[in-house]
Order: C-alpha cells, then sequence, then structure tokens
C-alpha cells in the first residue's frame, strides 16, 4: 500500500498521506514524495489548487516517523536524522511558498511534522475533533519544522507557551493562534473538496464555514501574557514561581516533564524568529538545534522515555535548577560548513 495518494480531479490535484494504522505519520520516503507531487502540480498548467488530506479520521498527520532516526542514533548514526531533518525542512519551505493555492484538511491529531506539512499553507482547515500541537521539548527536541516561526506569529506570549507546555490547541484554539484559518465541520469536506472540483476556486471554501466556538487560549491570553514576558526560560520560571494563581501552578507542573534545555532552546527560537519574520531563517536555527539533538542533546533519551520504553521518566542532562540556558545557547551556535543548505541535491 502506497504511503502517499495523489490524483487530479478537474482543476484539484490533491496529494493524500495514507498511512491510517500510524496515525499518517511522515516517514523520510513521504517527505520525498510529497515534494515531488508539489513540483509536478506546481508545473502542470490543469492544476489550479493543491490540497492536503489524510485517510482516516484519528489523525492529519501526528509528526514525524522517527523510529528510523531513533535506532540509527543509538547506534552512533548521526547523518541519517540529519538528512531527514535538512529534506522535510525543504519541504516545508516550499509549502510555505507555493505559488498555488494549496489548502490543508487538519482532522483529528496534526503534531510536529504534520504541522510542518499542513500548517505552512495558505488555506488550513479544521474540525471539531482537529488538535494541534508542537510537543517535540517532550522528548528533547525542540519545535521545529517551521514550526518556532508559527509560534513566534502566535498572538502575545501564547506561543512561547504552547512551545514549552506542548499544548494541544483545538480547532478554535487554531484558528486564534494562526495555525489555521477556516472552521468547516468535518462532515461537510466531502461537499467542500467536490465544490473545489466543481468550480476551481479557492473563494468556495468560505460557503462551508462555520462557527468554532471560543478559544480556551483566549482566556488564558492574560495569564501567559503576565508570565511569559521574560526574555529567558528562566525568566519565565522565576515569574511563574511567584505567581500564586492556579494557572502559575497548573503550568509549572507541565513543566515538570519535558526538558529544561528544549524549553529554553524554544524561547530562545521563538524570540529570535519573532524578530527575523523568515520562515527559512527560522528553519536554519531549528536545524542547529535538531543537528546536534542526537549528537549532544537528548533526543534519544526522550525518545527512549516516551515512546520506546514508555516509562516517562526521561533523565534529562538538566532539572529546572540547572544551568540549562548555558546549554541550550550552545545547541544553536552556528554549525559552519554543516549549517542548513536548502538547495535541492544534484
Amino acid at each position: 500500500m502506497s504511503e502517499l495518494i495523489s490524483n487530479i480531479h478537474g482543476p484539484l490535484g490533491i496529494i493524500t498521506l495514507n498511512r491510517p494504522d500510524a496515525l499518517n505519520a511522515l516517514t523520510y520516503d513521504m517527505c520525498l514524495g510529497i515534494e515531488k507531487i508539489l513540483g509536478e502540480f506546481e508545473a502542470d498548467d490543469t492544476v489550479k489548487i493543491i490540497a492536503i488530506d489524510a485517510v482516516g479520521d484519528k489523525a492529519f498527520c501526528a509528526g514525524g516517523d522517527i523510529s528510523h532516526m531513533y535506532e540509527t542514533a543509538k547506534d552512533g548514526n548521526y547523518e541519517y536524522g540529519r538528512k531527514f531533518w535538512t529534506d522535510e525542512y525543504r519541504l516545508n519551505a516550499k509549502l510555505a511558498t507555493c505559488p498555488k493555492p494549496v489548502v490543508s484538511f487538519l482532522q483529528g491529531f496534526t503534531m510536529g511534522g504534520g504541522v510542518g506539512v499542513g500548517c505552512h499553507v495558505a488555506h488550513r482547515i479544521v474540525c471539531e475533533t482537529s488538535k494541534i500541537a508542537m510537543p517535540e521539548c517532550a522528548i528533547g527536541l525542540v519545535p521545529d519544522v517551521g514550526g518556532s516561526y508559527l509560534l513566534a506569529l502566535a498572538p502575545g506570549r501564547v506561543g512561547e507557551f504552547m512551545g514549552v507546555t506542548t499544548y494541544r490547541m483545538s480547532a478554535a484554539d487554531a484558528i486564534w493562534a494562526g495555525f489555521a484559518d477556516r472552521f468547516v465541520p468535518y462532515d461537510q469536506w466531502p461537499a467542500l473538496k467536490q465544490a473545489l472540483i466543481d468550480t476551481g476556486d479557492i473563494g468556495v471554501i468560505e460557503t462551508f464555514v462555520g462557527d468554532a466556538g471560543p478559544a480556551p487560549l483566549l482566556a488564558m491570553q492574560g495569564d501567559i501574557d503576565r508570565n511569559f514576558a521574560g526574555e529567558t526560560f528562566g525568566d519565565i520560571l522565576r515569574a511563574l514561581r511567584s505567581d500564586e494563581t492556579s494557572f502559575a501552578k497548573d503550568t509549572l507542573q507541565k513543566l515538570s516533564t519535558p526538558s529544561p534545555m528544549a524549553m529554553a532552546a524554544a524561547v530562545e527560537l521563538i524570540h529570535r524568529a519573532r524578530a527575523a519574520d523568515d520562515i527559512v531563517k527560522s528553519l536554519e536555527l531549528e536545524y542547529r538545534y535538531t543537528f546536534r539533538s542526537a549528537s549532544d542533546g537528548e533526543f534519544i533519551e526522550g525518545i527512549r522515555a516516551m515512546i520506546i520504553d514508555k516509562d516517562k521518566s526521561p533523565k534529562w542532562q538538566h532539572d529546572l535548577d540547572g544551568p540549562f540556558g548555558l546549554a541550550a545557547t550552545k545547541m544553536l551556535l552556528p554549525l559552519g560548513a554543516d549549517a542548513l543548505d536548502l538547495r535541492e541535491p544534484a
């Protein structure tokens, strides 16, 4: 069974993720395949609109399939992971700059690598089952695939909050925070796709838009902005520890599990992304961390604890009172000759 399905229906070219039993987790071959099909659709004058969807109702894409990356890195081979990230980031950049309108259909879980495929495009559709998150800090990584860029664009300091707590957005949250554009009830998606085929007009989406309801994040923004205004993750911790509210206590509990070094780096990445306002620059910075994540970081331990052994007790290099800030800064130092190269291989 092919991991990807591509079809052209009149003016609509559709790329379908087809690993429902694995929650459509993104493999390396899928990254390359999506890039290839995207290029073919861009070059085909009959294709006016490109859609990206997925088989099954549980997930659009629950993240990258990192099992092989873990196995190779555990054995001291870091090159596979670095190549995966390089090619994946090139795809993320291409999706963000596609010259044709691209619409993604984000049912169920859209996390990590799924955000990279589905949330940089021009028209992002969510429904009542949508759950969107950047959970990388929980496995010793940072929000990548351009996720730091999206988090930086969220209102106030909500991006920092979501990045370090791995918060799962509802459909309403995702629209409010800038990770999605329109709410369309799931049972209306087939009719919407048919309307895109019949009309070749991306504007037809508006006739299907429903009400996502209130965004829980909006109600939390005051508490978030007050506590996450600091320049560093250490500043954020100090603010939360001096705040007696239930929000602060709940947030500190959420911060007790992810990697302190990764959370510190995530805050720095989001701040830099906000200043640069350029997805390519964000991808380049993210790659500095992911390049080092297995050789010098905590990727192997994070995957072991959260996915392989599932003991949920990772042994991080630092605790929340340790020198994680300096370690995070070192992970984000320039890579020199190893810097991210988004040019297509010859």
